[in-house]
């Protein structure tokens, strides 16, 4: 049963994989029959306002219970950690967030990256996020093979983690530890219980999370507030994947699965995301989901939270 549910799970991966491919080449949006119009434009509170809630820290086990019935190697097992009291963003930053700091030049200002991120963006010649295109004086991005003005309440999408570590120095800011991350994503404080989802134990529905490609791209970051978390954290499932702090490591105790390739080669040199994203299959992600990249890869669908200083 292992090795069916193994192959499964990396066929969802190898599909939204597919998905940062047609979106990278600009080839059309795919139609698919599971999309569905009301997921792309769910309802939202217009009086909901960015702001932080508060996380009250303390002992927190990070990473899969033994009774989870099917988890990857890197994600074992759950251990005790100690989390100081932090105050995170509610949101993903959001494109209006993102563009305040590429319209203050903040791709142009040194002493807002590290001497490895400097080095990449002069190289690459980096000066906007990857698919944002500028016309008329106004921001606009590609999304497959159309380009359409920036949608300001969406999450910005397809940073990388460099550029997530400018957008936080520039805002007197950081990214969230991957431990801070998960506890804000699953901790019941009422009870001390640990979540396999923000809200719950319940599979994810569109009501709660944007998983699946049916919203066929990212949505408003104020929408689908049933999926918050019981810190107020919203859509930390689901949307676009969340860069964090921690390069990957292993937890602990590690002891490599029968797909050996899988996590062992890229312990020390990959960055964490956590969350899932809009083209991610609901079957594969869960609170202790550990994805990881190189950190100047910006055509995955990642962008990012903050944690005050």
């Amino acid at each position: 049963m292992y090795f069916y549910t193994l192959a499964a799970l990396h066929e969802g991966m190898h599909a939204e994989n597919l998905t940062v491919v047609l979106q990278t080449l600009g080839h059309p949006r795919p139609v698919l029959s599971l999309q569905d119009p009301a997921a792309a434009n769910p309802p939202v509170d217009p009086g909901y306002r960015l702001h932080d809630v508060a996380v009250a820290g303390g002992r927190f086990c990070l990473g899969a219970a033994p009774d989870e019935p099917f988890v990857f190697d890197n994600e074992k097992w759950g251990h005790e950690v100690e989390i100081a009291p932090f105050r995170i963003s509610a949101t993903p930053v959001t494109n209006a967030e993102y563009r305040a700091f590429v319209d203050d030049r903040g791709y142009a200002r040194r002493e807002l990256w590290s001497r490895r991120a400097w080095d990449w963006r002069r190289r690459a010649e980096v000066e906007h996020p990857l698919f944002w295109v500028k016309a008329d004086g106004l921001w606009h991005e590609r999304r497959f093979d159309a380009v359409v003005p920036l949608d300001p309440w969406h999450p910005v999408s397809q940073v990388c983690w460099y550029e997530a570590e400018a957008y936080c120095r520039w805002a007197r800011r950081r990214l969230p530890t991957e431990a801070e991350w998960e506890m804000a994503a699953s901790v019941d404080f009422s009870s001390g219980r640990k979540r396999r989802y923000p809200w719950g134990d319940e599979p994810p529905t569109v009501e709660r999370a944007n998983l699946d490609y049916r919203a066929g791209g990212t949505i408003d970051v104020r929408a689908l507030p049933e999926g918050d978390s019981p810190a107020g954290g919203r859509q930390m499932i689901g949307n676009v994947w969340e860069w964090v702090d921690d390069t990957f490591q292993a937890y602990p105790g590690f002891v490599c699965d029968p797909y050996k390739e899988y996590s062992l080669p890229y312990f020390g040199t990959k960055k964490v995301l956590r969350g899932g994203a809009w083209a991610t299959r609901s079957s594969l992600i869960r609170n202790t989901w550990r994805n990881f990249y190189m950190r100047h890869r910006r055509n995955i669908f990642a962008g990012f939270r903050t944690v005050a200083l």
